[in-house]
């Protein structure tokens, strides 16, 4: 009997045992509860196509349209002409740049003269008794010939007799010696061959100079050109004349230009062609650096949106039904930030910012910032 009792109340333990265990258990288990559907707001716009007027950024630096380097073509002496040969020195046209000591030259010149002038005077009694009917003409110029002055040009010689006359007695070599010397005269003096200013020197007055030497560089500081390189699919679109914005690089003064010339051949290399633009302005120097907006085409039935939100295959986002799905586009052009689009209807719903994580089906929830635009500018 004992025995019996024994065993029974060892099942009831186990039992008991087991029960409490399973109550343990089922205590410490956590009910999950369902996570939230997160619904992103994002920012969108409207499609509206209209014409997009395509314009082509570009940079460069400003080149005076009018410059000179000034060579030496004789050797002296660099003599004072009044204004210092410095950086930043205006002259006006036709005023003397730089000038060099010309006086042994100057009495070459002079000595040639005078070699000319006995010459023609020796040949007098013989014109007079030979050939009375040209005596007078040269009569007056030799009246008319004068040392310091510029040497005339001889009388026009009427007959055969008279040109060989005049040929044989070497009157034409030595009038040709003293115009050959006084042209090289002149060459002592430099002038400024239209208004503006030094941008170079390099030498100084009382320096010897040598011929061939290179002395300076002179500029027109009223007009510049700014070289831009473009891609080749524009080569057909630049037209010389046509109207150019620019502006620095704070965009805070800008300029009007026009496109000056078109060059007619495409760089091998870049493959891109280069335009001249020419612009002027009062606060405008050589080498400075400016951008261009360069009008290229119009497109009809276009919109214009940020450049992100293009994904690769051309393709972008589009809502519907407050769900995200993915439409090919046809892009026309790209710059830097933006991108021409075509191939959208109207009225289609697209991003209007990037949404970080976006994929095909997922559910959004639209905010329209500026419906119905044509430039997407975020």
């Amino acid at each position: 009997m004992r025995n019996i009792i024994l065993s029974a109340l060892g099942v009831l333990l186990i039992v008991g045992a087991i029960f409490i265990g399973k109550e343990i258990a089922n205590s410490k288990k956590k009910q999950r509860q369902a996570p939230a559907k997160v619904v992103k707001t994002v920012f969108t716009d409207t499609v509206d196509n209209a014409v997009v007027q395509i314009v082509i950024p570009a940079t460069g630096n400003l080149v005076a349209k009018r410059r000179v380097e000034i060579f030496s073509e004789v050797q002296g002496i660099f003599r004072s002409t009044g204004k210092l040969f410095r950086p930043g020195q205006e002259y006006q046209n036709g005023q003397t740049i730089i000038r060099v000591d010309a006086t042994e030259h100057y009495a070459s010149v002079q000595s040639a003269k005078s070699v000319l002038y006995n010459s023609i005077a020796a040949i007098m009694p013989d014109l007079r008794l030979d050939f009375p009917e040209v005596y007078s003409k040269w009569q007056n110029y030799l009246n008319g010939f004068k040392l310091d002055n510029t040497t005339p040009k001889l009388p026009e010689m009427t007959s055969e007799k008279e040109n060989y006359f005049i040929t044989g007695r070497g009157i034409i070599t030595n009038y040709y010696n003293v115009k050959n010397l006084e042209q090289r005269l002149t060459k002592f003096n430099i002038r400024a061959p239209f208004k503006g200013i030094l941008i170079e020197a390099l030498v100084t007055e009382g320096s010897l100079i040598r011929n061939g030497q290179k002395l300076g560089e002179f500029i027109d500081p009223s007009i510049y050109e700014m070289e831009v390189a473009l891609g080749k699919s524009y080569a057909n679109l630049l037209k010389v004349g046509e109207t150019v914005s620019l502006n620095n690089l704070d965009k805070t003064q800008t300029y009007t230009g026009k496109v000056s010339r078109v060059n007619g051949s495409i760089d091998a290399t870049t493959q891109t062609i280069n335009a001249y633009l020419e612009v002027s302005g009062a606060n405008l120097k050589e080498g400075m650096y400016l951008e261009a907006n360069l009008n290229a085409k119009s497109e009809d039935n276009a919109i214009e949106i940020n450049r992100s939100l293009v994904l690769e295959g051309d393709r972008v986002f589009v809502v519907r039904d407050s769900i995200l799905d993915i439409v090919d586009v046809n892009p026309v052009y790209f710059s830097d930030t933006k991108a021409v689009l075509k191939g959208l209807p109207n009225g289609t719903v697209i991003l209007s910012k990037s949404v970080p994580g976006a994929y095909a089906g997922m559910a959004v929830k639209p905010f329209e910032s500026n419906p119905k635009s044509t430039s997407l500018d975020n």
